[in-house]
């Protein structure tokens, strides 16, 4: 450690001095994820001058060391794109890891491991989330079942005697109003958000049949609260039977909810239960056209966010955008179309 210190004090060249602190706090114990943002540098150059300094001392951190080649032959190249090329994602990290640590070199500036990335056909992406859980077949057969059972009861459903509702439910935050807006390219743009946690649970219901769109705000998603709002559907729709589609959430299985639809619909036959409830198929919201709807609302307070200067406002903008309007997208018919 002394020879670190000694090192960095003596050190005439900046870069230098990068590795050595970078060594140093690794030694102190600091972990690299606190150590990238301090510095400026990546987890590959921490990897890469710890091991050079294990097996050089500090004579490893000077600039006359193999690492400070910057630059690669031909011959390193093409292998660089190659390497590049057998997979389909990467990070800097691990670019600028196999560079330092196959080829001994660390370039300058990071603008050289962008041009390998975009000779090998690689461009920046943002990723994108995939529930692995997910099965195409289950959810296809849960959406002809869902529309078999509708066509079933389509009379009902006509006359009002049945109404159809689709539910999910909303925490929205605060930081929901940030999102994309054009701006200067030099400055970066800052909205005045104090909490961007806060947040306000909405229970949601879309009338299948006419699009009417009913939300319920909670303090929380719970079986207690799922309770109320099927009483307020039920007040919306007095002289109706309601047949609800909703997702497996663990409130919506409880044994209280459980308890709840039993002293509705005790000692009646199934076509004449006051609530029934089906579910759409497991790990699979793109199902559930409210999630569509959820969407809208938010994207309309990010448009609207120079208003949005309380989480009061934001709640208020986000229900009047939705509460008992009146939606028409195509997600909306694909489990048949109600007159």
């Amino acid at each position: 450690m002394q020879s670190l210190e000694d090192f960095i004090r003596h050190s005439q060249d900046k870069r230098e001095i990068t590795r050595a602190m970078a060594v140093k706090m690794l030694l102190c114990g600091y972990k690299h994820k606190e150590i990238m943002p301090i510095l400026g540098v990546s987890s590959g150059f921490i990897s890469t001058w710890k091991k050079a300094f294990f097996q050089n001392g500090v004579d490893g951190l000077k600039l006359a060391y193999k690492g400070s080649k910057v630059f690669l032959d031909t011959r390193q190249h093409k292998e660089v794109i190659e390497w590049l090329q057998t997979k389909d994602e990467w990070t800097l990290n691990e670019l600028e890891y196999q560079v330092a640590s196959k080829y001994g070199v660390i370039f300058e500036s990071k603008q050289s491991y962008y041009d390998l990335f975009d000779e090998a056909g690689i461009s920046w992406k943002k990723t994108q989330a995939n529930n692995p859980k997910h099965n195409p077949e289950l959810v296809a057969l849960k959406k002809k079942e869902i529309c078999e059972l509708l066509e079933k009861r389509r009379p009902e459903i006509e006359t009002g005697e049945l109404v159809v509702f689709m539910i999910d439910e909303c925490h929205l935050l605060w930081g929901d109003i940030i999102g994309y807006i054009w701006g200067k390219m030099s400055e970066r743009i800052s909205i005045p958000v104090i909490n961007a946690r806060d947040k306000q649970t909405y229970f949601g219901a879309l009338d299948y049949k006419t699009k009417e769109f009913l939300t319920y705000s909670a303090k929380k998603g719970n079986s207690e609260n799922t309770i109320n709002f099927l009483e307020y559907l039920r007040s919306q729709r007095p002289d109706a039977k309601l047949l609800i589609i909703w997702d497996g959430a663990s409130y919506h299985r409880s044994q209280q909810i459980k308890d709840y639809l039993n002293s509705l619909n005790a000692n009646l036959e199934k076509e004449q239960w006051l609530i029934t409830c089906e579910r759409f198929a497991p790990n699979a919201p793109q199902q559930n056209p409210v999630e569509d709807i959820w969407l809208q609302g938010k994207r309309l307070i990010r448009e609207f966010y120079f208003f949005c200067h309380s989480f009061s406002v934001v709640k208020a903008l986000f229900e009047l955008s939705l509460n008992c309007q009146i939606f028409d997208f195509p997600k909306l018919h694909e489990y048949g179309v109600f007159s």
